[in-house]
Formats: C-alpha cells, structure tokens, sequence
C-alpha cells in the first residue's frame, strides 16, 4: 500500500513539473506582439549629427552599405558569449528589438558609437567607482540615444532621462541657469548611485533596471500582483507597465548591437582626433563669450562639454561650479581668470540694486526723447533752433475687420494691445465681426528735418503754451506736442500728439499783449518772407550714461547712427559702448522752414524782424 501510494505521489509530481514551464523556458519562449519602442528611436538623426563633437572629433563613414540582419541562432550565441554580470538571455522580443537598430536605425546606431567613444567613458569610470557592472553603460543608449540635451515627453532630461523630482531627490540641482540632469559626469554618478539602490532593493538587476525606468512602485505593484513569491522579470512580464516590459528587452539589444554592429555592415566610427579633458571651479559669475573671446576657444565647444549650463551662465556668485574644458586651456583660464571676468564686463552684469525714478529710465519707458542744450550759431539774436531730435506721434488709423480676425490678431498686428482697441472703439464684450471698422492707435516718428523754427518776440511769458492746432490729413488726426520748455524763441513740430492735456485757454505768445493768431493774414506774410536759413551746431563731446546705446545718442541729438560712427572711428566695437566712455557727437545742419510772422504783433516784435531781413 505505501509502495503504491509512493508511486502515485512520483508521478503527480513529474506531472506537475511537466505542465510548469522552468523560468528558463519563459525567458526563451516569451512574446509580445505589441512592444513599445523606448522613446529614443524617434531621435533624429540629422539633428544629433550637429553635435560639436560628431562634426569637429569624428571621421564619419558616409559610404551608403546594405542592411545585413542576422538570425535567431546568431543572435543568441553572440549574447552569450559577452561576459557580463548581469544576464542577457535572447527571445523573439530581444530579436525585435535588435532588428530595429539594425535595420531602420543603423545610421543612429553609427551616431551613437561616435558619441560613446566620448561619453562611454565617463560612463564606464563612475560605475567602476560604485562597483557596478560596466554593462550599464548602455542604458543611456535607450534612454537618450546619448545625447546629453534630451528631453523626454514626459520632461526627462539627459543621458540617463532623470525627472526633476527624482534629480532633487538625489542632490541634483534644477533651475532656470543650471540642469544637472545634463551634466554628463554629475548625472552619470548618480545614475551609478541610484541604480545601486535599486539592486540592493531586489536583489536582480533585470528588476532594478525596470525600476529605473517605470519607479520602484510599479515593480513591487506588478510582483504582488504576479503573486507566489516570484522575483524574476520574465515571470511578472505581463503585469508590469507596457513601455517597462519592452525596457530590458531593449537594453539586451543595445549590448547587443553596440558590441557586435562590425557584423552587420555598421562601419566602425574613426576618431581623428582625442579630446581630453579636465575640469575646473568657478567661483564667480561668467558667461561663456568671456570665455571663449578671450581663450579663443569655440563657444559650442564649450556648450558640448558643459550642456548642464542652460543660458551660456555660470552663477558662481551662488557657489562653485565644475566648468569642463580641453586640458590644455584649464591652465590658460586659471591664468587668465581676472582678464575674462574684466571682459565686457559690464555687457554681461548682474544688477543687484535699482532705484526707481531714473531719469534715463523714465525717458525710455515713455518713449520721450531728452533734448539737450542747444548751442547755435545765432543765439544772440534770442532766435532758438528747434532741437533735430526724432520725436513721435500718435495717428489714429481705420481698420476693417476681414474674415477670421478676432481683436487679438488685430493688436498683434499694430502692436497694442486687445484691451485699447476695445476702449478706443467702446467695445463691450470684444467680439468683432467681418466689416467692422476699428479705430486703431498707433505712434509714427516725425524726422528731424521736419521740424521748423521762427523767431519770437524779445519778451516771454512764461506761464503761456501755445494753443493746439489740428490738422487732418488722409483721415489721420494728431494734435501738436506742447514743447517741453519756453525758451526765447517758438518751435513748432508738425503733427505731433501731446502726451499731456493742454488747457484751452493757452494763447500764442507777443511782445506786449497775447494776440488770436490770424491764419490767413499769416499765410500772406509767409508767401512773402520765404528766405531759407541755415546754422551749425558747433562740434561737441558726450559721455555716456549707464543704459545708453549709439541708437539712443543719435536719437537723442538727431543725428543717424551711421554719422555717430563715423565721427567715432576709434571705437573698435560701435555697439558695445561703455558708461563714462566720451564720444564725439558730428556737426549738423539744418534748414530752417519758412518764416512766419503775427498778424497782430507788437512795434517792437517788427523792427526786429526787419533788421534781421
């Protein structure tokens, strides 16, 4: 009896064995019809052959070679043979996978062997220093077709696509100047780091490496979910994520494929010549331009090999930061530190502190040009010149609404904004429709020799302003601009809207007694007293102020930017001028417009307009 019931208790157990497939079977038989590809195969290959390195370091094979796959079998006794510590088995998932960058994306596969023969070692010197096996570096293979500026989807960055939460998590550092997501060394130490805690979570590294890539949550989810104690990824395949189960099969196929591409008619990427590097600490806030000016140095290759640096800054004001150079140029920068900070120095500075209320400022917020001084050839004969300064107006402009405009398009194309345009045509809700007209805003420059000047009277009074005269002209209406002084002469500027209110009570200055200007009888006067009139500025320097450009100075004294350089020929660089540095301002003619006289005016006002004809 107990030798049969042995016997039954044999045979169920070879049964059960039977029907059970060994781990190893399921690692060999495994499929999936609908594998995802890591998002690195959608990498564009022109764009990552504009890499500094791939067009400056590399010899790359541009003979075009046919596509060579291999089989099954070749495939399988190739991964065995890589003596690596962490497994590499082969199914038809792998083959997929391996087919993929063989075929299709061969050309990335030869881009990405140029950029490892860089990169790869600083990979392989961070894993050692963990103890970590050196196949893993090729995860940044399937995770950023090694190129150290990519950014996921999902707002992964980097060779090792770390997410901002995970990167603060290990020490990293994310702002708008600095993503060390992108620091190769930096990022690929704590890769090394965090892939160590992986493994000492599960105890296999096929587990930590789908951690790595969907979170250690969905790992513990998908092996509770498998149930009966099982640890192996092949086993727990089918609860995890999609993406992570095409994961590690992809990262098989990229040892694969990196290892063995001289046997499928990949041609072998030839370095023409080795760039070795060292790094060095910044203490203060540079820029890479002063960098590279004054070490004569490429500036993208100093973006190449320092990527972590978003906006060509280094904010060493805050702390120190690792600046990665050629070798040979580290010492050239320690040495030349002081003369690259003293660079342009103040193109590139950082303001701490700014008051308000600056007239300078002020000015250019309200688009109001500064006059300055005149000096003139005739100021003893109280005659002032109107000031050759590019002044604005306001021209208000019909517009029709044609079909799909809306009142943003509208704004964006005169450049106001959408809230005016409602309130200069009292628009409630600020829906427009096809045919409408619209009154638009919008400010036109007056040139300087537009200006003109005539003579006032020997006495001025000081409290009066001229009244504002309307002209109309091609359905455009502006009002004078008040001038911004009395002087002992009267300067009228065409056309130009004030930016105050003016009182309508303000009346034309005379000798003696206010008097209505007479238009017609003025008219009269000008056709007979047309005699042209020219004076010249004498030569004068300027010294800069804090904030100006050559275009403002020219604005400023109604000269061209071109005249100013040309009166300056020393300046080595017109468009970088320096606060406190004294430029030549060139003499300027101008020609006067006709004259015109008061009807109304006083004895006194006429006897000196005769002696000046």
């Amino acid at each position: 009896m107990k030798k049969n019931l042995l016997t039954l208790l044999i045979g169920c157990a070879a049964l059960s064995s039977a029907a059970a497939p060994s781990i190893l079977d399921i690692k060999r038989s495994i499929t999936d019809n609908n594998i995802i590809a890591p998002e690195s195969f959608e990498t564009k290959t022109r764009e990552l052959e504009e890499n500094f390195y791939l067009r400056n370091f590399v010899v790359q094979d541009n003979m075009p070679r046919a596509e060579k796959l291999g089989t099954d079998k070749e495939y399988e006794q190739r991964l065995a043979t890589l003596p690596t510590e962490i497994e590499m088995p082969y199914n038809s998932i792998v083959g997929k996978f391996i087919n993929m960058y063989l075929g299709k994306r061969r050309g990335l596969v030869a881009d990405m062997l140029a950029l490892h023969s860089y990169y790869g070692n600083i990979f392989v010197e961070e894993l050692l220093k963990e103890n970590m096996p050196v196949e893993l570096q090729y995860l940044p293979v399937i995770e950023s077709a090694i190129n150290p500026n990519a950014v996921s989807r999902a707002g992964a960055a980097g060779l090792w696509q770390f997410m901002p939460g995970t990167a603060k998590g290990l020490g990293m550092e994310v702002n708008s100047l600095v993503d060390e997501r992108r620091d190769p060394r930096l990022s690929s130490r704590n890769a090394a780091r965090y892939l160590k805690q992986l493994y000492n979570i599960y105890d296999d590294w096929s587990l930590a490496i789908a951690a790595y890539n969907c979170g250690p949550g969905n790992v513990n989810k998908a092996l509770r979910r498998a149930g009966g104690g099982k640890k192996d990824f092949w086993e727990i395949y089918q609860y995890l994520p999609a993406e992570t189960r095409s994961y590690v099969p992809a990262f098989i196929a990229a040892n694969y494929v990196m290892n063995f591409y001289n046997k499928h008619n990949i041609n072998p990427t030839v370095v023409k010549r080795h760039l070795t590097t060292d790094t060095i600490y910044v203490k203060n806030r540079v820029h890479f331009k002063q960098i590279a000016e004054v070490l004569n140095i490429p500036i993208e290759e100093i973006r190449m090999l320092n990527p972590q640096f978003r906006k060509d800054i280094i904010p060493g004001n805050n702390h120190p930061y690792a600046l990665t150079l050629p070798k040979q140029q580290v010492l050239s920068y320690m040495m030349s530190e002081d003369a690259i900070l003293a660079h342009d120095a103040e193109l590139y500075a950082q303001r701490t502190n700014v008051e308000p209320g600056d007239r300078s400022t002020k000015a250019e917020n309200d688009s109001i040009s500064l006059p300055t001084q005149p000096t003139t050839a005739n100021a003893t004969q109280n005659v002032e010149i109107a000031q050759s300064v590019v002044t604005e107006r306001i021209v208000k402009k019909n517009h029709k609404v044609t079909r799909g405009e809306n009142i943003r398009d509208i704004a964006k194309l005169y450049g106001v904004s959408a809230t005016d345009i409602k309130r200069w045509n009292h628009l409630r809700r600020g829906k427009v429709k096809e045919g409408d007209e619209l009154v638009i805003e919008v400010y036109e420059r007056v040139a300087p020799e537009k200006v003109s000047t005539r003579q006032a009277s020997n006495q001025v009074a000081s409290n009066d302003v001229p009244r504002p005269r309307k002209t109309v002209k091609n359905n455009e209406t502006s009002v004078p601009n008040p001038p911004a002084r009395q002087e002992t002469a009267k300067t009228e500027v065409p056309a130009t809207k004030s930016y105050a209110k003016s009182s309508s009570s303000s009346r034309e200055i005379t000798n003696n007694s206010p008097a209505r200007r007479d238009t017609k009888k003025d008219r009269t006067t000008t056709r007979n007293s047309k005699k042209k009139q020219t004076t010249y500025t004498k030569p004068r320097k300027h010294e800069v102020k804090s904030g100006e450009s050559l275009e403002r100075i020219a604005r400023a004294n109604g000269i061209s930017v071109e005249d100013l350089k040309k009166a300056n020929p020393a300046l080595k660089n017109p468009d970088k001028i320096k606060p406190g540095q004294e430029i030549n301002l060139p003499k300027k003619s101008s020609k006067t417009s006709k004259g015109k006289t008061n009807s109304k005016s006083s004895k006194n006002t006429k006897k000196s307009k005769s002696r000046r004809r």
